[in-house]
């Protein structure tokens, strides 16, 4: 057999296990909270790497390799910053989240902020879809840009070929299995992930001739490389660079699509063991890409394309079949997110439009019906962004990533650990975070350092939650005397 029909004969092995799961779940998804909470009943190891798996996608594998093979060492503050966020979620919001979305008997993210604030006009709702629906799409899109970039590296397919053949294959097996099959294929997704994201870099090192030769050979290409704050150094520009790559993990408190990892675990009290498992692999998930990327630079120095330094590795250091199976794990890292905002954005318009607002009276098999259907369409709309010319994958999904998160993060805080939040405070933080973001973005941003969005909308969110609530508190009534 040839290197390409090896490869591809690993890859459809592959898809025949995906399938497998996803016919294994359906039969299981026949009603709202099953399809898109897996009735609530998965156990711990595997809500932790689905955690994961959903946190870290194409970004990971094509992304974060490919910026720290751009800039050097200046990248382990993503490392440090995704460390953290993800130790503050699991340990400020998992299981609080949890208890409360059994208290209210939420599915989703906006249900759980409408029964909070007893939003009997559904106005948190409603801005919450409509918020998820747009930054998800960039976010899928972002994905799908991914597997193009794979597909045409490794199976030699054109470009459009390989987005139209990741987002088909996505959207199939999430159509048919549902939540819980996203969740158990996650498992399988993040264990190849981490398998990879260890041997890939040791062997990279090795081939370099280890740490001593990859340091000194990243100083003779540039010696910027090997500066902790970039090519700007000890300058106000060079702290905010850090400090934007450290804010990375900051929307994990917020992005609705891991929060509905934690409603989904069994039981609260297994949360504390899915969170060990879930900090653990996130160090060997990012320090491991960004390993690749420094190896990188120094074995293929005149890449043209920084993002495809892992799959060029991949191809360079291994025999056919490794290759065959490194393919299955980026793709895997792509899909396990894809699946993952399919199911959310289905669930947004199914569950918090259809049913909440629009038709409450409309029954289960209808309303899954029509979960399966939008899946479906949403991938499709998903795949007319991705078929466009913007392929810069790390910053089209920091854009979604930070504005999911700066507009849910400080709400979720919020509602979870103060009492006097108010149903005003939680519409100003959730739409100011958002507003913020994007106008960030779009007017500010480069003007300010190129400080990362998710900075100034999570913190501006925070301080319209906390301002608003305190203005709007209902005074106490005083003794009749």
């Amino acid at each position: 057999m040839t290197e390409l029909q090896i490869i591809i004969a690993v890859f459809a092995s592959y898809l025949f296990l995906l399938f497998g799961v996803a016919i294994w779940s359906s039969k299981e998804t026949t009603d709202l909270e099953s399809y898109f909470i897996a009735g609530k009943k998965l156990p711990y190891w595997v809500v932790a790497f689905s955690t994961n798996a959903t946190g870290e996608s194409g970004w990971l594998l094509l992304g974060l390799t490919g910026m720290a093979y751009a800039v050097g060492v200046h990248a382990f503050w993503v490392v440090a910053g995704e460390f953290i966020g993800i130790s503050l979620c699991w340990f400020l919001v998992a299981k609080r989240l949890k208890i409360a979305s059994n208290r209210y008997d939420s599915i989703t993210v906006p249900d759980y902020l409408e029964s909070r604030f007893e939003d009997d006009r559904h106005i948190l709702r409603l801005i919450s879809v409509v918020i998820i629906l747009v930054m998800v799409l960039i976010y899928i899109a972002a994905q799908m840009i991914a597997a193009g970039k794979a597909f045409s590296e490794f199976i030699q397919i054109s470009y459009v070929q390989g987005v139209i053949l990741g987002a088909v294959v996505t959207a199939l097996y999430t159509m048919i299995g549902g939540y819980k099959a996203v969740a158990y294929t996650d498992v399988v997704q993040g264990v190849l992930m981490l398998l990879a994201l260890i041997l890939l870099p040791l062997f990279a090192f090795i081939e370099a001739g280890g740490w001593s030769p990859v340091m000194s050979g990243l100083d003779t290409i540039d010696p910027i490389l090997l500066n902790g704050l970039g090519e700007h150094g000890w300058s106000v520009a060079g702290f905010v660079a850090a400090a934007s790559f450290l804010a990375i993990g900051l929307p994990f408190l917020g992005v609705p699509q891991v929060l509905v990892r934690f409603m989904s675990i069994e039981d609260e009290t297994q949360v504390a063991k899915a969170g060990f498992i879930s900090v653990a692999c996130m160090l060997f998930f990012t320090s491991g890409a960004v390993f690749i990327g420094l190896a990188g630079r120094v074995l293929f120095p005149d890449l043209a394309d920084p993002e495809l330094i892992m799959p060029t590795l991949s191809r360079e250091l291994f025999p056919p079949v490794i290759t065959g199976i490194l393919v299955v794990v980026l793709l895997a890292a792509i899909m396990s997110t894809v699946d993952s905002l399919l199911i959310l954005v289905s669930s947004a318009i199914t569950r918090d439009l259809l049913q909440k607002v629009v038709k409450p009276n409309i029954s289960d098999n209808k309303l899954v019906f029509i979960g399966k259907a939008c899946t479906f369409v949403i991938g499709v709309c998903a795949l007319g962004i991705a078929l466009t010319e913007n392929r810069a994958i790390f910053w089209l999904v920091l854009f979604s990533w930070s504005g999911l998160g700066a507009t849910f993060g400080p709400i979720m805080i919020c509602s979870l650990i103060w009492e006097k939040v108010t149903l005003a405070g939680a519409i100003a933080g959730v739409l100011g975070g958002f507003l913020i973001t994007v106008l960030w973005v779009v007017f500010l941003k480069e003007d300010v350092y190129n400080m990362y969005e998710a900075i100034p909308g999570f913190f501006g969110g925070l301080l319209l939650i906390i301002g608003v609530s305190l203005f709007t508190q209902k005074p106490a009534l005083k003794p009749i005397t």
